[in-house]
């Protein structure tokens, strides 16, 4: 990485600045506002991912500009472009929700071609909700220009009528109390109407809270971004900040695949056991290395948990959202606390142009007296709480997340259902009892398609009284709000002939945390003979972006990938 003069800096730009030949090109640009000046600047593209569709979303609009000024600020040309978005939230529990997943590849597609096409020097791209999150970085890290991660923020807590926090979680698991009769309509119209007061991502540690951790411990935000709120007005001095050091970036010549080595990644990940993040971060994580060439696997997620306690008493598992973390020093201050442990590397390289270390060096530690991020010595959970369990259900792997559970282990019937509506259905009937194992398959990457999030089932299992009772187990994935003893991504998933496309109703289940075993009872001739006898299902589209997704997509065990 050295410095690069103001001819090197502008070698992709050149194309359209210099020569005659460019005149048409140039001509494009003056319309929309570029000078004489202007062609002698790097070009940077702020990715903007503003909408309508989703409070995480909605201020993003006025973040992209606060950027283009940095990026001016800075000596760049700023260029805004925008990308789709989709609200996992408002897609949950029906249909929608297959479209979430292939969003991210589609996010990360648009970004790809646009800064291909315009053939831009770096990037600013800002992200909220769960999927455009590790999309815009997917599109860093193929692209390899000079680019800097922004959050748009965590949303705010809304407030029930006795003043307790209300989050979209929430709103969900009232459906499960409303349906056994512990509140009334009344009761779930009002939590409705408080749970997401304004603009910002779900509050608690969910994906999007999670993915926003990662990222800035990886190095590729600016310090604080992750636990800004979307409503500060430290965020929009954040996106300027982030304006002017992507064109620093450039100057200096460093990259996203010098900041996205396996150690930043292994750094990750550290934050996200130390938080109690979302299971869905085995997903992205492993999608953003592919899109770096870093061969980052399940086993890699593995050896961490072994060595980083639980240490944040966060939502869904826990008692307080990011807002309660920001207001004691943030994610900056975790990672201070955990590089003072020896568990992160402090020499990787970051957006500022330091190492990790030498941002931390700078920042302030945890607050005395809070008690959102638990001591060492006193943590929730001695090892992280998203744990890998394999066995002749899972030969791949399967995911789960054991925080502030009781239950290690269980062991019962299996329900088996093809699809979250069937399970909700039995669910809601009272057709599922103590002890059993509701099984949702032909969920997977493929078989979904989309690999559907199951928050609306699991929060009716809470909401019902069923936590630590009834186990949950599917091919498809769960949102960073669900909690309870609950295991996705089982690779190979159904579609596939994965195991759990040959479970058959009332089989013994086996889930132990403990041992990491997902098993079924039956034995590899029984096994083998309705393997013998399965076929595979036609994918359920034939046509259009689910169908195209179905085809391409790779197992949840490899990030479920599509390139």
């Amino acid at each position: 990485m050295s410095n690069l003069d103001e001819k090197e800096l502008r070698i992709r730009s050149i194309v359209i600045s210099e020569g005659a030949n460019r005149a048409p090109n140039r001509a494009m640009l003056r319309a929309v506002g570029f000078t004489d000046e202007d062609f002698k600047k790097p070009m940077i593209g702020v990715a903007s991912t503003w909408s309508e569709v989703t409070p995480c979303n909605m201020h993003i609009d006025k973040l992209a500009i606060a950027a283009k000024e940095g990026v001016k600020k800075g000596g760049g040309a700023p260029l805004i472009f925008n990308t789709i978005t989709v609200s996992d939230g408002i897609s949950m529990g029906h249909e929608g929700m297959k479209y979430s997943l292939p969003s991210r590849e589609v996010i990360a597609d648009s970004i790809e071609v646009v800064v291909g096409a315009e053939r831009l020097d770096g990037v600013v791209t800002i992200g909220g909700c769960d999927k455009n999150m590790p999309a815009c970085m997917i599109a860093i890290g193929r692209l390899n220009l000079p680019a800097v991660f922004v959050y748009g923020g965590t949303i705010q807590p809304g407030k029930s009528n006795t003043g307790k926090d209300l989050d979209i979680v929430s709103a969900f698991e009232a459906v499960g109390k409303y349906n056994t009769g512990e509140i009334n309509r009344e009761e779930l119209h009002h939590i409705e109407c408080h749970a997401c007061p304004g603009a910002g991502s779900c509050g608690g540690m969910y994906t999007a809270n999670t993915m926003a951790s990662a990222i800035e411990a990886m190095g590729m935000s600016l310090p604080g971004s992750s636990s800004n709120p979307a409503i500060a007005r430290s965020k929009s001095d954040e996106c300027v900040d982030a304006g002017v050091a992507v064109v620093e970036l450039l100057r200096l010549g460093i990259y996203p695949r010098d900041i996205m080595t396996i150690q930043a990644f292994e750094n990750a990940i550290t934050v996200v056991m130390a938080l109690g993040g979302s299971t869905n971060a085995f997903l992205h994580l492993i999608a953003m290395a592919h899109a770096v060439e870093v061969d980052l696997k399940l086993e890699d997620f593995e050896a961490i948990r072994l060595r980083v306690p639980h240490l944040a008493d966060l939502k869904p598992s826990g008692r307080y959202v990011m807002q309660d973390l920001c207001d004691v020093g943030g994610v900056p201050a975790v990672m201070k606390l955990l590089l003072e442990q020896g568990l992160l590397h402090g020499d990787c390289i970051t957006v500022t142009g330091k190492t990790i270390a030498e941002n931390l060096a700078e920042l302030e530690p945890l607050k005395e007296g809070q008690d959102v991020i638990r001591a060492f010595n006193n943590p929730l959970k001695p090892t992280g709480p998203l744990v890998v369990l394999k066995g002749n259900l899972a030969p791949e792997g399967a995911v789960c997340k054991m925080s502030g559970l009781k239950v290690k282990k269980m062991t019962g019937p299996a329900r088996v259902y093809d699809s979250e509506e069937e399970a909700t259905e039995a669910l809601l009937a009272d057709k599922v009892g103590k002890g059993d194992v509701i099984v949702i398959r032909y969920c997977g990457p493929r078989g979904g398609p989309g690999m559907p999030e199951m928050l609306s089932i699991s929060a009716i299992v809470i909401g019902k009284g069923l936590g630590g009772d009834v186990s949950l187990i599917t091919d498809g994935r769960f949102s960073g709000g669900t909690h309870g003893f609950v295991v996705g991504h089982i690779s190979p998933e159904a579609q596939n002939g994965g195991p759990i496309a040959f479970l058959q109703e009332g089989d013994m289940v086996t889930i132990d945390s403990e041992t990491q075993e997902l098993s079924m009872n039956v034995s590899d001739e029984e096994l083998a003979r309705r393997r013998q006898d399965w076929v595979e299902r036609p994918l359920k589209y034939n046509r259009g972006v689910l169908a195209k997704y179905a085809r391409q997509v790779s197992s949840a065990s490899l990030g479920a990938v599509t390139d």
